[in-house]
């Protein structure tokens, strides 16, 4: 699997050359890169470094920065330990492909974090870091609506986008960088359109439609309502100040960044087990329909992919028909009634680390 630590570390190589990140190059033999420019800045400490040496603490670097991110979320100690011990395995799975997914669950929970300490200007440099590596990073702005300095938050992130879009023209020339944001952008609408028939990749709630339903070409309807599923609760202004409704919508970013992308691929589910481990310390009773929820969860998404499940159902049931997706996806649709109906200032306030 370190196929992928090859990715990163030619970007790295190929950024300081001058030449395209996007270009297939049939020398190397190796897959697309689909990060953004940043991307191969951060990763050049580990490839200047032998290749062992580097996929070693590329791999060290991406649990630890998860591990640091849940440590400074402001929840006691046992549950951090929950939500640690419930993304155990899909840590394990991202690290093993050589991903970044680890890093980026890292960046939205930090962006949380750090709002919630009243720092919105090191919070948006998460958002914005997250956002010029990976995309997936900009659900952090919808910790706005969190902040005690909405003007703060918007300047800050306006700057951080700034400085770091441009931040990789150290490796090389502002007209190489200009040239690949170009390119960056083109390779990700091609790369969705390839997803949609890949039993690898697009195991997210269309992949479920596709394959289990056929129904085909709804995307921008599915998306459309899950984007209604996202705003309608933000506009429950009572409840925003709420402890529980925060941490709920943050256990639902991180999900349905992962359920709705059709480059949802297994080392992606890091992201949204990070969410429903954070759902489930956030229950303030925790029933057996909870727990049964959580163990659904961590058997279908997590346990699916290791031996303990034979090929015939990993590769000739699960993956087919993207059933990865689907714990998350009722968790996720759990959680979206709980935000649009339920008064969470009845909740009793859980204890918390400051």
């Amino acid at each position: 699997k370190i196929g992928n630590y090859y990715i990163f570390k030619n970007a790295f190589w190929h950024a300081v050359h001058g030449t395209s990140l996007y270009q297939y190059y049939p020398a190397e033999k190796l897959g697309d890169y689909l990060y953004g420019p940043l991307f191969s800045a951060l990763i050049a400490p580990f490839a200047v470094l032998p290749v062992p040496v580097g996929a070693f603490l590329w791999s060290i670097f991406n649990a630890g920065v998860l591990w640091i991110a849940i440590r400074k979320l402001p929840v006691t100690y046992r549950n951090q330990q929950i939500i640690l011990f419930i993304c155990m395995i899909e840590m394990l799975t991202s690290i093993e492909n050589m991903q970044i997914n680890c890093f980026i669950a890292a960046l939205v929970i930090l962006s949380f974090s750090f709002v919630k300490k009243g720092k919105d200007f090191w919070a948006t440099f998460f958002i914005a870091f997250g956002f010029l590596v990976k995309v997936y990073g900009i659900v952090g702005l919808v910790f706005l609506f969190f902040s005690g300095d909405k003007k703060k938050f918007i300047w800050s992130f306006l700057l951080w986008v700034v400085i770091l879009g441009v931040l990789p023209v150290v490796l090389t020339s502002p007209t190489w960088l200009a040239h690949t944001y170009h390119e960056w952008y083109y390779t990700l609408i091609a790369k969705n359109q390839r997803n949609q028939n890949s039993l690898w990749q697009n195991l997210s709630v269309m992949g479920m439609l596709k394959h289990i339903f056929g129904v085909e070409n709804k995307n921008l309807l599915v998306m459309g309502l899950a984007g209604l599923c996202y705003g309608l609760p933000l506009l429950r202004i009572k409840q925003i100040a709420t402890r529980n409704f925060q941490f709920l919508y943050l256990a639902f970013g991180l999900i349905g960044l992962v359920i709705y992308s059709s480059g949802a691929e297994s080392p992606t589910y890091i992201i949204a087990m990070t969410g429903v481990a954070i759902w489930y310390c956030f229950q303030d009773k925790r029933d057996w329909r909870i727990l049964a929820l959580l163990i659904f969860a961590w058997v279908l998404t997590s346990l699916s992919v290791t031996d303990l499940f034979p090929p015939s159902i990993k590769d000739g049931f699960i993956r087919p028909y993207s059933l990865k997706a689907l714990p998350s996806f009722i968790i996720w649709l759990v959680i979206a009634w709980n935000l649009m109906v339920k008064d969470f200032r009845k909740d009793p306030v859980p204890e918390l680390n400051s």
